[in-house]
Formats: structure tokens, sequence, C-alpha cells
């Protein structure tokens, strides 16, 4: 694991976990700056994506070592963590699990996707085999992009390829097995219903063009969730706009003037 530090020595500590196959680098580049001239800034990179060698295990044994690390730097407090993606299910972990305190537990776009054992192998066998390959090559299959160009339209496809060229750079010596237990494990690893913690408010980027099933999945998952609706698709929001990201992101914590 590699925790990387930047911004401002204070009491208000942002934790910034990154989704599937992401480094902390590529996933938060354009919005570290911003929040590193206010508050100091955690960014995590999980087991197997670090650039040390060794593999991502399991969800479990790397929300272990994210609680251990807040517990010894942190004091346990962390006044915001944002998880983008994959990075959604450690934060919701981490409020579940109750070994550590966040203020605001902020889940972006996350989809939390939950299966059965037998399910999950089956899709991490498809949907991780096609992934990998994605990230080797940098690009969608064609039959894939040209799907998603039906879809979607040219102007999301584009960025979703721009996605991926820059996932492929930043993960390009991630190993098939770190790739495909990332994959299943947060297949596999519960996670509760009606999650909530004293002193913790669980807010929701909610991008809508995602779908509405998301919703009631957020709803599920967390009692009282602050859903904050963005008309984005799936993390639009944090690659292209970071200042309208940042905004949103100082209306959840308070700290907005507008607020």
């Amino acid at each position: 694991m590699r925790y990387s530090i930047a911004g401002k020595d204070n009491e208000k500590t942002v934790l910034l976990l990154p989704g599937t196959c992401c480094t902390a680098r590529f996933n938060f580049g354009g919005v570290v700056p911003l929040l590193a001239a206010k508050y100091r800034v955690i960014c995590v990179d999980y087991d197997g994506f670090d650039g040390n060698g060794g593999e991502f295990t399991t969800m479990t044994a790397v929300t272990r070592k994210i609680e251990n690390y807040i517990n010894k730097r942190c004091d346990g407090e962390i006044f915001a963590a944002y998880g983008s993606s994959l990075g959604g299910s450690f934060v919701g972990l981490l409020v579940q699990r109750g070994n550590v305190h966040i203020s605001h537990a902020i889940i972006g776009s996350s989809d939390l996707d939950q299966s059965g054992k037998v399910s999950a192998k089956i899709q991490t066998a498809l949907i991780g085999n096609m992934l990998y390959k994605m990230l080797c090559t940098g690009s969608m299959p064609k039959w894939a992009e040209q799907f998603a160009r039906r879809k979607m339209g040219d102007e999301v496809t584009e960025k979703l390829l721009n996605v991926i060229g820059g996932m492929s750079d930043s993960a390009k010596n991630v190993s098939k097995t770190s790739m495909k237990n990332q994959f299943y494990s947060d297949l596999v690893t519960p996670l509760a219903e009606h999650i909530s913690s004293p002193g913790t408010t669980v807010h929701i980027f909610y991008a809508l063009q995602m779908g509405e099933k998301y919703r009631e999945r957020y709803l599920k998952h967390f009692a009282f969730p602050d859903i904050r609706e963005q008309d984005y698709g799936h993390e639009e929001l944090l690659f292209f706009y970071p200042e309208k990201w940042f905004e949103e992101f100082e209306k959840c914590v308070g700290e907005s003037s507008n607020v």
C-alpha cells in the first residue's frame, strides 16, 4: 500500500480512494491541487497498484490496512473520505465496520454491485478479461466502442475512451491477478443495509446518467444518505470538471460560502 500526502498540515484530512484498476494519481490528479490548497490530502494506492510489487488480495484485507493507517497516523479520525467508484465500496466498509471515524463519507458514482461467488467468478472471467485487455491496449474493442456510440453518443464515448487510455497508462504494470482479485472481491464482499455511524454523514455523488436503479441501492445500503444528483455519467464530474467537483465537495463538508 502506498499513501501519498499533500496539502496543509492541519486537522482536516481528506482521504482519497481510487476506483477499479486506477492509481490515485490518475483518478484524482485534477482535484488534488484544489483540495491541497485547504486540506491535508492523503491519496491511497492499493496493493498491486502501488508499484511496489505484491498483489491485491481482498477488499477486507485492504480495508484493514487503511484502518490501521488511519488509527496510527490520523489518531483514528478523518474529516472526509471520498471513494471513486470501487473506492466508494471501501468508504462504505470503513463506515460499516466502525473502526475509524469519518465525519463526511462520500460515495463517488459507485455502482455497489453485489453478487454470489459463482456469478462473481463468471463475471470476472468475462468482464475481467475484457477489462484487462483494455488496460493493456488502452482502447475498447471495436464492437464495444460502436455499442457505446449508439447508446451514449460520440461525445460521451470519446470521454470514456480518454479515461480508458489514462487507466492504461497509470496501471500498465498491474498484473492480471491483481485486477481480477480486485474485481471479484468487490462483488462478493458484503455491504450491509442501512449503514450509519454516529457523527458521520454519508454523501452520495449520484451520476443520474447511470440509471435510476442506483438510487435504490444507495437508499438500501445507507441510512439517511445525502444524495446529491448530478446530470453526468459515471465519475464524469470528477474526471472532466474538477472545479465543479470541488465546489460540490465543499458543499458536502459545509465549507462552501453558499451553504
